[in-house]
């Protein structure tokens, strides 16, 4: 037995008491669900990246380290706590299947899609696929030329059905990083150099109007990295466009995802920014014009925002905090994270304050599943000190999302809810649509012809569910 795990058992026994203490005064909106380095000899440490909802209505996600190779995982986890390790990566001599997850996206046929950040055949990071059993398939390894390297996100559906990412370094001229697409094959569609921005770390954002929208932590006309839009059309030149150079001062160190709100501005944090230089939430049209929602303030707000925001359907956003909060436990003097809410005019609400027992570090953007209820991870902390997976009750309502989030009449559709039975309807703005139940919580519906863009309504035996979002029909 290592060191290392001696000594988190040691810990795990030192804390019990004080941790059972903590648990039972804690607000019963955020339970842990799952408790990582604990439960096996090589247990999946320190979670990180983005959550995805599989067709079972389980949700998926990765570890960055631990496993049987102490080189990441993919896990799930049910939204009652049940817990597996599908696969441990580095598992192919010379870690050619890859090392260091960075999330997932859900794919139409029911798989995942996601990157490692290293490994692979060239040891600059991979592309791979897996199913919800555990079948792991590596799609593309990086050579860290003129392709990339490195990639700190998953790839993300496309309106064409390829897949679209980034990779943080490689690519030409100046090895910042490019974005690519995988479709049939893999294609370089943007070097990053510098003056456009330099390394850009997190996922992209399909917009309604079909172009990507995203940001880099370096360069742009300050050095401080950028928020870019980027469309490709077919039979079109790419076009890329700078949407704001980071001045370091309202804004700095953009390390998390966009989202576009139900307004069609999109809404982001930066780790930096505002007075202290504590982090910033942040609105921004689509012309690039960016407005403060909120500056926290170091302290009770929380510090140092890694990951994104989730539009809930009360129309609010919810995100964290790296550090800030609570000073107990281990986290004393620069806390251990917060769980806020904001409105989109801005009001401000912390609803949780993580501490060294249950979770802090939060490593992941909050995401809401169709049930209602908000999923997350917290990097360290908790019974065996390597994170948590955990969820925060809100009392929001349960809808339906889609896996696809534009189409053209005829086109399938997979959607994800609960309730679903042979009795299911489905309607896109209100025209009724064909539909095929797969399971109680996946079924697939066809765009049907006079269908505009507008919300998706399933109606079940229980009542009506309304999508999270409008469903975008292209021509």
């Amino acid at each position: 037995m290592t060191r290392i795990r001696i000594f988190r058992m040691l810990a795990i026994a030192l804390l019990t008491v004080t941790a059972v203490c903590a648990a039972k005064s804690a607000h019963a909106q955020y339970p842990v669900l799952y408790n990582f380095g604990t439960g096996s000899e090589n247990p999946p440490e320190n979670p990180s990246g983005a959550i995805a909802q599989g067709r079972d209505g389980s949700l998926y996600g990765t570890t960055v380290g631990g496993g049987q190779n102490g080189e990441g995982t993919v896990f799930k986890i049910t939204p009652a706590g049940n817990f597996l390790v599908l696969y441990s990566f580095c598992s192919l001599a010379n870690c050619a299947d890859g090392q260091s997850p960075n999330g997932l996206t859900l794919r139409p046929d029911g798989h995942f899609i996601g990157t490692t950040s290293a490994g692979g055949a060239n040891d600059t990071g991979t592309i791979f696929d897996i199913s919800q059993t555990g079948s792991l398939t590596t799609l593309y390894s990086f050579t860290g030329g003129t392709d990339g390297g490195a990639p700190q996100a998953p790839p993300i559906l496309g309106p064409d059905g390829a897949f679209y990412g980034t990779t943080t370094t490689g690519g030409a001229p100046s090895s910042c990083g490019s974005i690519y697409r995988l479709g049939a094959t893999f294609s370089v569609l943007h070097d990053f150099n510098r003056v456009l921005g330099c390394e850009p770390l997190v996922p992209l954002v399909l917009g309604t109007d079909g172009s990507f929208y995203g940001t880099t932590i370096g360069g742009g006309m300050t050095g401080l990295g950028v928020i870019f839009k980027a469309t490709y059309r077919p039979g079109l030149a790419p076009l890329f466009t700078v949407l704001n150079n980071i001045d370091g001062t309202t804004l700095a160190s953009p390390q998390a995802p966009l989202i576009e709100g139900s307004d069609g501005n999109f809404y982001g944090t930066t780790s930096g920014g505002g007075p202290g230089n504590n982090g910033v939430i942040f609105k921004m049209t689509p012309s690039g014009s960016v407005s403060v929602l909120h500056n926290l303030n170091g302290t009770t707000d929380g510090s140092g925002p890694l990951t994104g925001l989730v539009q809930a359907t009360d129309g609010n956003f919810y995100g964290t905090a790296s550090s800030g909060g609570s000073t107990s436990g281990d986290c004393i003097g620069e806390g251990c994270g917060t769980l806020f809410q904001v409105t989109p005019a801005g009001g401000f609400l912390v609803l949780n304050t993580f501490d060294s027992f249950t979770g802090s570090a939060p490593s992941s953007t909050p995401f809401q599943h169709t049930n209602g209820l908000l999923y997350g991870e917290a990097g360290t902390g908790g019974f065996g000190l390597a994170g948590v997976f955990y969820s925060w009750n809100g009392s929001l309502p349960p809808f339906v999302s889609t896996v696809q989030s534009m189409g053209a009449v005829g086109s399938a559709v997979e959607i994800l809810g609960q309730g679903f039975t042979s009795t299911t309807t489905v309607s896109f703005n209100g025209v009724a649509a064909s539909a095929t139940v797969q399971s109680g919580t996946s079924l697939t519906a066809t765009v049907p012809a006079g269908a505009a863009t507008g919300f998706i309504t399933v109606t079940t035996s229980s009542g009506t569910l309304t999508s999270n979002k409008q469903f975008v029909v292209t021509p």
